[in-house]
């Protein structure tokens, strides 16, 4: 928006008032003029002239009104200018208030420092001052010390002052000298008079360079140990000196470096003369020494120093401890705001020496004061800075920010006022937008549709590539089971597609259910088959699958099977992604069973579970239905079933933060899920809609690290009391079949954990098999010598078999001693898939194994097999392979990547029929370490969707390894006998997968891909491409 858009509104209300007052203005004076107020022109105020230039001033203005107006909605009344002019405008504003805060904070910034470096040189200068004054005054004093001492000593004989009257009167006067530490007189000796000096004081006249030199603690220093005072013309040993430095007594002053080159400038200039700073002695410490000449006589002020020198009888020093002195003053002027002071000597401006203070300080501003101490011949100056951080400048702040919040808001309110005006030309805009958006939600939806019908497709793949690997088999009953499921699979598929593409029917509520007749335990079956290989993919004896059914549920039930399988295997599916170890169970039970018996109800102790991994409590996962409650337990329909589905896994359980939107459509528990485990987030989302539809309800209980149960309810029609002609959904019947041969007889299992035995025994009772449950194998040994009732086969956990009878012969000299009929069979229940049809030998007895997850099918074949019952195979109904194609791939080296087990199995079946040589991945990382050279490859089929890496990302990374070793070889890096003798590494690698767009096969030849497979592997298709590159 634009302010012209302010602008072009006020315009219109203000010619809309003065159309409005002009109107009435003009009504006012057509009525004087009719009546006829105005016939004297000389009277009235404008006249018959004065009237007609207001009709033409009006009729100008009112043309250019108009012109203004059609000129604001030709060319402000866009939206696009005005935006534009409004966002400059805004956006100027903005800048140009930011800038202005800046500036305001600059200033009062800049007015803070120089009111701080003000603060500081009046700080300074006051020290500076103070200190110079009280020097002065010592000064003075001192003076007048050099004045009394050449009146009563040097103007007296004999001399009124001695050492004991100088030291009492020089004590009793240091207040006059509150910066001095000390007073001494020495007295000028001539070389010809030092002997009868020394012998009237009784002392020697010591040396003081040696101390200078040498400085010695206090506590060590004694003036008898000095040396003597070398021959030199003259001498200028301390006769007199205050008690405090005493200590300097008999010494030669003009001996020592610093205070002879002040002795000699006192004497020749007549003015107090000061010392560079250095250590005292005895005290260590920082001081100078204030020097004035003693002269015999009065000498007038245009003496030479010639003169001066020739009248000297001493010197008068005054010793000053520059260190305490200063510290003492800073002390009388201690303020809020302390500063860092430094006093320095500055007659060598290129090497200042420091007399009071350090260089360190946290403050950049720096006040130089000078200091006078009467001495022509040296300066001295004081350096003053802040010992704290300058503090912040809070008031130019909160003054900026607050002008800046100012200038916002009414930018704010401006653009409000703006955007409120121009609401109903956006509200134009607006309803063109939603016309794109739903436009792009129709094409969102296509891709969503088209992306989960490629999911669907995948394993179609599975059910189509078991149909050919089936086809070119001998089949005997365990093949047949096979050729069952791969047809329930693909069967199962299609109408998952079809579900895919009837998502949008459950948004509108317009999907309906199926009403066909079906066994619900041959789904169930299915199911289980399709998850079996997904199961042994987590590991050897790691993750069991098992499905129980409640006896009191019907054999056939009416309803919509392929929803009730959509939802078995989503649950399952999600299930099989986040268990990594435990177990998978699916239970079946009328809800009339879990409201009238607690014998149903699993308990959550590791104890009673299906591998001993503790669960989460399936009876948290219903607690809210509405079945469970006084007015939803009421079935309004006599002939109903309503079943209840549990699926309970100990995995890794849902994150508390995340339960709450587990049955939202595309949403993953965690962003990382969809590239690990795959999927598309809207499995949960389908089943919650198709259990609705099924006047169900659906919950879940989830404990982290512990597992989830998945439970909801549905409700079907009894197939038995229906008198509607329902058509029948044809699934694996195959206890209809097979079940007849074993009717009558009895089965012992042996199992210790009563949940899983529960399972094994009814999966054995749907063959027509009397079964009997005994938690120890010495309970079932004891059943077995009983013998009153003939015990057929024996069926024996894995854990019984690992703990007690692996090494035990007793059990099978047990059966071998069996006095009635033929001994029993003996069948191990095996956690291993690899296991299956094997047999091992005991002595007499050869027990065959059954794999797990198992079904009464597989029962049912293996008692097939070793009891010499019903169907021992089909003849061949597949094809032998092509010979051309076996000429191709017989011997080769192929490796085969995929991360689903079922295609993975399709293509190696399909390879391996051909005489290949296969090798299995899973992952892209995988088949990166396998195709790393040197290896044996001959070829690769790549699959291109698969988590974590992409078989397109995949194949980049092998090509350009490749090209990385070929380069490193030709250049003479790497050895070529290190590499199989192969100095040009390029493997055949072949996309592989269900989609057969044309932009997909493109995306393949770029990445370096050799060429393009669909799945399943036909033999003409195949043939064509490997021919290329196998000849």
């Amino acid at each position: 928006m634009s302010l012209l858009h302010v602008f072009g509104f006020g315009l219109k209300v203000g010619h809309l008032l003065w159309m409005l007052c002009c109107w009435v203005a003009s009504m006012i004076s057509m009525n004087w003029f009719i009546n006829g107020e105005f016939k004297d022109a000389d009277t009235v105020l404008l006249g018959h002239s004065g009237s007609k230039m207001w009709l033409k001033f009006w009729d100008k203005f009112s043309n250019y009104s108009f012109n203004i107006h059609h000129q604001y909605y030709q060319y402000v009344g866009s939206k696009r200018i005005s935006k534009t002019w409004w966002r400059k405008l805004l956006f100027s504003w903005i800048i140009g208030w930011i800038l202005a805060s800046i500036s305001i904070l600059y200033y009062m910034s800049f007015q803070a420092t120089e009111k701080r470096k003000e603060t500081l040189a009046s700080m300074c200068d006051e020290r500076a001052r103070m200190l110079q004054d009280q020097f002065n005054v010592s000064m003075n004093h001192i003076q007048a010390i050099s004045i009394f001492i050449s009146t009563f000593h040097h103007g007296k004989t004999p001399s009124a002052i001695d050492q004991r009257t100088f030291a009492r009167y020089t004590e009793r006067t240091a207040f006059e000298r509150p910066l001095t530490s000390g007073v001494a007189y020495a007295v000028r000796v001539l070389h010809s008079e030092r002997e009868q000096f020394e012998k009237q004081q009784g002392w020697t006249i010591k040396r003081m360079d040696t101390l200078e030199q040498n400085p010695v603690h206090k506590d060590d220093y004694n003036p008898d140990l000095l040396e003597p005072s070398p021959i030199q013309e003259e001498y200028a040993p301390v006769i007199f000196a205050q008690d405090i430095v005493s200590h300097v007594v008999s010494l030669d002053m003009l001996s020592g470096q610093e205070d002879s080159k002040n002795v000699l400038c006192a004497r020749k200039s007549g003015k107090g003369v000061l010392t560079a700073p250095f250590r005292l002695l005895k005290t260590n410490r920082l001081g100078v020494i204030l020097t004035f000449a003693v002269y015999k006589r009065d000498l007038p002020l245009t003496a030479t120093p010639t003169e001066r020198i020739q009248a000297t009888v001493g010197y008068l020093g005054g010793v000053f401890d520059i260190e305490s002195l200063v510290e003492k003053l800073l002390q009388q002027l201690a303020s809020k705001q302390t500063i860092l002071v430094n006093v320095l000597d500055t007659t060598n401006q290129s090497y200042p020496i420091s007399m009071y203070g350090s260089n360190a300080s946290n403050d950049g501003l720096e006040h130089v004061s000078l200091l006078n101490f009467g001495d022509p011949f040296r300066k001295h100056e004081m350096r003053c800075r802040f010992k704290q951080k300058p503090p912040w400048p809070w008031l130019g702040i909160t003054t900026s920010i607050g002008i800046l919040v100012i200038a916002l808001l009414v930018g704010h309110i401006f653009h409000a006022t703006v955007n409120r005006l121009a609401k109903v030309e956006d509200d134009c805009h607006k309803m063109m937008e939603l016309k794109k958006q739903a436009e792009a939600a129709d094409v969102a939806k296509s891709q969503f549709l088209a992306t989960v019908s490629h999911e669907i497709r995948t394993p179609m793949n599975g059910v189509l590539g078991m149909l050919h690997m089936l086809m070119d088999t001998d089949l005997d009953v365990t093949q047949l089971d096979y050729v069952r499921t791969a047809q329930a699979s693909g069967k199962a598929l299609v109408a998952l597609i079809n579900e895919v593409l009837d998502q949008a029917k459950i948004k509108s509520g317009k999907l309906e259910l199926e009403e066909v007749q079906f066994d619900l335990r041959a789904i169930l079956d299915d199911v289980l088959s399709l998850f079996s290989g997904k199961s042994q993919d987590k590991g050897v004896e790691v993750v069991q699958l098992a499905v129980y059914i409640s006896d009191q549920v019907p054999q056939m039930l009416i309803g919509d099977p392929g929803r009730f399988r959509q939802i078995i295997i989503n649950l399952m599916g999600n299930s099989i992604k986040f268990t990594e170890k435990g177990h998978i169970l699916v239970t079946v039970h009328l809800v009339e069973e879990v409201i009238d018996s607690i014998e149903v109800e699993t308990e959550s102790s590791s104890e009673n579970t299906l591998s001993g991994f503790p669960v989460a409590d399936r009876r948290q996962s219903w607690k809210g239905f509405r079945t469970f409650s006084q007015e939803g337990s009421i079935n309004p329909f006599s002939h109903s079933i309503s079943l209840i589905v549990s699926v309970e896994d100990a995995g890794e359980g849902i994150p508390l933060e995340a339960q709450s939107r587990v049955f939202t459509p595309f949403m993953q528990v965690d962003p990382s899920i969809s590239r690990t485990h795959g999927g598309t987030g809207i499995g949960l989302s389908i089943s919650k809609c198709l259990v609705n539809l099924m006047k169900g309800e659906i919950g879940f209980v989830s404990i982290p690290k512990i597992g989830s149960t998945f439970t909801f309810t549905a409700v079907f029609t009894s197939g038995s009391s229906s008198s509607k002609k329902y058509k029948s959904q044809q699934i694996n019947k195959m206890s209809n079949s097979v079940s007849s041969e074993f009717y009558g007889m009895r089965a012992l299992v042996m199992d210790p954990r009563p949940v899983r035995a529960k399972v094994s025994k009814y999966q054995i009772r749907r063959l027509g098999i009397h079964v009997e449950v005994v938690s120890q194998w010495k309970q079932g040994l004891s059943s077995i010598r009983r013998g009153s009732n003939a015990i057929n086969m024996v069926i024996i956990e894995q854990e019984v078999w690992d703990k007690y009878l692996n090494n035990s012969t007793l059990f099978f000299d047990t059966l071998e001693k069996i006095d009635y009929g033929t001994p029993p069979k003996v069948f191990l229940l095996s956690n291993s898939i690899s296991s299956s049809g094997a047999n091992i030998s005991t002595g007499v007895f050869n027990m065959t194994v059954i794999p797990k997850p198992w079904r009464a099918s597989m029962l049912a074949a293996a008692l097939q097999r070793t009891m010499g019952v019903g169907n021992k195979g089909n003849p061949c109904n597949g094809q032998l392979p092509s010979l051309s194609l076996r000429n191709l791939l017989l011997g080769r080296k192929i490796l085969i990547v995929d991360d689903n087990n079922v295609n993975l199995k399709v293509a190696a079946g399909a390879l391996k029929k051909y005489g290949a040589d296969v090798v299995s991945a899973t992952r892209g990382i995988e088949a990166i370490e396998l195709l790393t050279p040197p290896h044996q490859f001959d070829a690769c089929f790549m699959d291109i969707q698969m988590p974590e890496m992409d078989g397109f990302e995949a194949t980049r990374r092998i090509r350009d390894m490749e090209h990385n070793i070929n380069n490193r070889i030709h250049h003479g890096e790497l050895s070529v006998e290190a590499y199989n003798n192969v100095s040009n590494w390029h493997v055949s690698i072949l996309a592989m997968t269900a989609d057969v767009i044309q932009a997909t096969h493109e995306e393949c030849l770029r990445c370096g891909m050799d060429g393009y497979v669909s799945k399943p592997f036909e033999a003409e298709q195949l043939y064509r491409e490997v021919s290329r590159f196998f000849q």
